[in-house]
């Protein structure tokens, strides 16, 4: 086994079982994985620099490939159910046996990172891939300098090997395909995908695991920060517009997905930014669209020219998940630390496939709690396997797939977050108008854009508002540069009879989603669920 140039660390891969592995290439920078990804014929140069590759058949994630080991210093802590399965222990270390023995005169790269920019919290997180693009991914998204030169001890390891496919009748999984999560071993395997979201998200499930129990809140959320200070946080699934929206060339950018919330404030867990990029406008959304055309940019499954290989960002022949995945540093306006004080303004994106509910509207700190538990968006094409057109769903904390412990722990933390800091909370709907998906269209860009901007400039903050007659929340009566019938769903639908119906339905679905958490939360927070009758 030879041992390429190893950086950081005197952990070795012996420590996993990885014994007789080809070469093992530690912490490659970006031009010298660029180079070993030509060599390897893993991607190709865009016209202007970016990497260009295929992820093949898993273009979004395998979320119902994902479970999570039952052992015994975990298992009273773990929500188990749909999203978090059981996998058993025994069954995890034969795989990992059987994976070990699969790499056996194989090229590795690792990537020794940390995740987390507060240094109080950080968790150093080790990355080991078959694919030297992966290993590209990880050190573009997660944080790579070494806060304080110590050698690197990873608390955490992620193996991906996309190459190794499970035998589910044998390994115990639902496909060939499988993301297992060990916390007592702090190990991560992946396989049977080439999907490199997988490691992304697995990283944030570890951090939705670890930060609740030392009172710090994981968040799926972006996060920016104005020149008097003033931060904003911004909740949403993929395609809601966290990315889009919170990079805002008048406000630091603090991060553009996964955040926590201590009690200092702020902080970003990763190092890049991981943006969806079909039909991406240079004029909409200049900076990441800029991004698209730099070296050190990874461009997942977006269509090119074979002969100039110029991108068609606006083609989706191969997905509607195309991806962009790029350094913070390639944003112009980034808070470089990576942290900030605490939000004075949350902003709960929703892309409602309805068109029912209001495009801004002010919640009251028992709603905040009601929408947050809720996590209502529509599931954007290709963001996961099987989904070809958007769908409703609720997704607890907006972002249910990576979140391990009971939903109530992260929301009381929402809760005693909010109340410490006084925090305004604010639904905003980037999804349809004027009629559901398929009649309506999305909410202009300039619009949401509009309201995003009152909201942080406090214009919005002393508007009268009148109550939504079904969802009960304070529609402002005016935003400056929004038309003023664009703020009353009801009045952009011809037909208000199946305005009505349609809103009253989606208030039927909020309600029988609700009633898993009934149990858990206060009389107050039950009170404001929407009117279905």
């Amino acid at each position: 086994m030879q041992d390429q140039g190893r950086r950081n660390s005197d952990y070795g891969l012996d420590n996993y079982g990885i014994t007789e592995a080809e070469n093992i290439y530690w912490n490659l920078n970006t031009p010298e994985l660029y180079q070993v990804i030509a060599e390897r014929g893993e991607g190709i140069l865009s016209d202007h620099g970016a990497l260009i590759v295929d992820t093949g058949e898993h273009t979004g994630r395998a979320a119902k490939d994902k479970a999570i080991v039952k052992e015994p210093a975990s298992a009273d802590k773990v929500w188990w159910g749909e999203v978090n399965k059981e996998f058993s222990q025994g069954a995890f270390n034969a795989l990992k046996e059987r994976m070990m023995q699969h790499l056996k005169a194989r090229d590795l790269f690792v990537q020794d990172t940390h995740v987390g920019a507060d240094p109080r919290y950080q968790l150093p997180v080790r990355i080991i891939t078959e694919l030297a693009w992966h290993s590209l991914f990880a050190r573009t998204m997660f944080i790579r300098k070494q806060q304080d030169g110590t050698k690197h001890q990873p608390e955490f390891t992620v193996i991906n090997i996309p190459s190794f496919t499970a035998d589910p009748e044998r390994d115990g999984t639902r496909s060939p395909t499988f993301i297992l999560v060990d916390f007592s071993q702090k190990l991560v395997l992946i396989g049977g995908t080439s999907y490199a979201g997988e490691t992304k998200k697995s990283v944030f499930t570890l951090m939705n695991y670890l930060l609740p129990q030392r009172d710090v809140m994981s968040m799926h959320c972006s996060a920016n920060v104005g020149d008097e200070g003033d931060v904003a946080i911004f909740f949403g699934l993929s395609g809601t517009g966290k990315t889009t929206l919170s990079a805002d060339p008048e406000r630091q950018l603090i991060g553009d997905d996964e955040h926590g919330w201590s009690h200092d404030g702020v902080f970003n867990f990763e190092g890049g930014c991981y943006a969806k990029v079909i039909k991406l406008s240079p004029e909409a959304e200049p900076d990441i669209y800029r991004t698209t055309r730099m070296f050190g940019t990874i461009i997942e499954n977006v269509m090119y020219d074979p002969e100039t290989r110029a991108l068609d960002l606006d083609d989706a022949t191969k997905t509607e998940n195309t991806r962009a995945a790029y350094p913070l540093e390639s944003i112009p306006n980034i808070k470089p630390e990576g942290y900030a004080g605490h939000p004075q303004n949350i902003i709960m994106l929703t892309a409602d496939a309805f068109g029912v509910l209001p495009p801004v509207a002010r919640l009251t700190p028992e709603q905040a709690m009601y929408h947050f538990l809720s996590g209502y968006t529509a599931k954007v094409a290709g963001t996961e396997r099987g989904v070809t057109e958007p769908q409703a769903t609720f997704s607890t904390c907006f972002g249910a797939p990576f979140m391990v412990l009971h939903p109530g722990v992260y929301a009381d933390l929402l809760g005693k977050r909010m109340n410490e800091n006084q925090a305004k909370c604010w639904l905003i709907n980037t999804g349809w108008s004027g009629g559901p998906y398929g009649e309506g269209q999305r909410m202009k860009i300039q619009y949401t854009r509009a309201m995003i901007r009152a909201i942080l400039s406090g214009a919005l903050a002393d508007v009268e508002t009148n109550p939504d007659p079904i969802f009960g929340v304070g529609v402002p009566v005016s935003c400056p540069d929004v038309p003023q019938e664009v703020l009353i769903p009801r009045n952009t639908w011809k037909d208000k009879d199946a305005y009505d119906q349609k809103a009253r339905h989606l208030a039927k679905l909020f309600n029988e989603n609700f009633k898993k958490y009934a149990d858990g939360v206060s009389e107050a927070v039950r009170a404001v669920a929407p009117v279905a009758d």
